[in-house]
């Protein structure tokens, strides 16, 4: 937790539904992080009767400060009502008379600061720019396609044994059980004799695993498969991805499955018509594709994906660096 100890400064660190009874300009300047998970509204289950106005939430964030800042991805909108995007913001803004000054940031420090592999993640994904494309190594970020979950896990291991923070994460395609009544996991994520638990939902810790919020970054955390909802917001020094069988690869396009996908939010289809739905999840894999700050180790559970996916990467079956031209490949 930010500022532990020193309860003054964590007022400086709060969430976006903090300010549903701020005074209007209570505070200078709001900088809103990760303002693409900017909510309709504010209220949740604990909210009280007499909040729960209906009031949007970016009504109160352009309110509580005279000069809000907003941080935001739009291609990080991973579940619907999600409303953070530059559009959303701008005619919000404009709807009270506030003046926007919008500014492209044009370097990061995700991934190693390697452009040309978020560059690549868009590409492949058919988000942004050129499509699928050949990967070509800036020497800031590592890329590896693997054939089995043991593999990736191994490789994971290793960085883990050398020092480096490690996860592994995945779409959302299995049930997520709550913990035994001994404490212990049930072991969810299963791909042929693989096996291995999610990450807790909670923020307390069971069964040797770190609570929700730590699971980046306790040690304990390794042994568990991450979910977009747990690793958004967080990076570790190598990151292991596995792409489910809600987005497949077929010939020459991505085809995106819900139905094997197992998110309660996504349930609704007149809520998440299909279009939606394949935007949020090539959305989910651009999360979890850039968690990594040196390197990425992605495995998908289907055949001809991970062929794709290998020739992009210029592997063969193997893992050996290939000399051969992949096949054409577009969105």
């Amino acid at each position: 937790m930010a500022a532990k100890g020193a309860p003054r400064v964590q007022k400086s660190f709060q969430y976006f539904n903090s300010f549903m009874q701020s005074e209007p300009n209570d505070l200078d300047c709001l900088i809103l992080d990760e303002s693409h998970r900017i909510r309709e509204t504010s209220a949740n289950r604990y909210t009280k009767a007499a909040l729960r106005t209906g009031r949007p939430q970016i009504d109160e964030l352009l309110s509580a400060a005279r000069v809000p800042v907003f941080l935001l991805d739009e291609n990080q909108v991973v579940r619907p009502g999600e409303l953070g995007t530059v559009e959303d913001i701008e005619d919000a803004a404009g709807e009270r008379g506030i003046d926007v000054i919008r500014i492209d940031l044009d370097a990061q420090f995700r991934c190693g600061g390697s452009q040309r592999y978020v560059d690549w993640v868009e590409g492949l994904l058919g988000l942004k720019g050129e499509g699928p494309h050949r990967w070509q190594s800036d020497g800031r970020f590592d890329v590896q396609v693997v054939d089995s979950p043991e593999d990736m896990e191994e490789r994971l291991a290793a960085r883990a044994r050398e020092g480096f923070g490690a996860r592994m994460a995945a779409g959302y395609c299995w049930p997520w059980s709550d913990p035994r009544p001994d404490g212990s996991l049930v072991p969810d994520v299963q791909i042929a004799g693989w096996a291995r638990p999610w990450n807790l939902k909670g923020d307390r810790s069971t069964g040797g695993a770190p609570p929700a919020a730590l699971w980046a970054t306790d040690p304990a955390g390794f042994g568990q498969v991450g979910c977009v909802y747990t690793a958004q917001g967080f990076e570790y020094d190598y990151a292991g991805v596995i792409i489910g069988p809600d987005l497949v690869w077929r010939t020459d396009r991505w085809v995106s499955v819900r139905d094997r996908n197992r998110d309660p939010d996504f349930r609704n289809r007149s809520r998440v018509e299909d279009a939606f739905f394949d935007r949020l999840v090539r959305n989910v894999y651009k999360v979890l594709l850039t968690r990594g700050l040196l390197g990425v180790v992605i495995y998908s559970t289907d055949a001809e994906t991970r062929d794709m996916l290998r020739g992009l990467a210029g592997q063969t079956s193997d893992g050996v660096p290939s000399t051969s031209k992949p096949a054409a490949s577009s969105r």
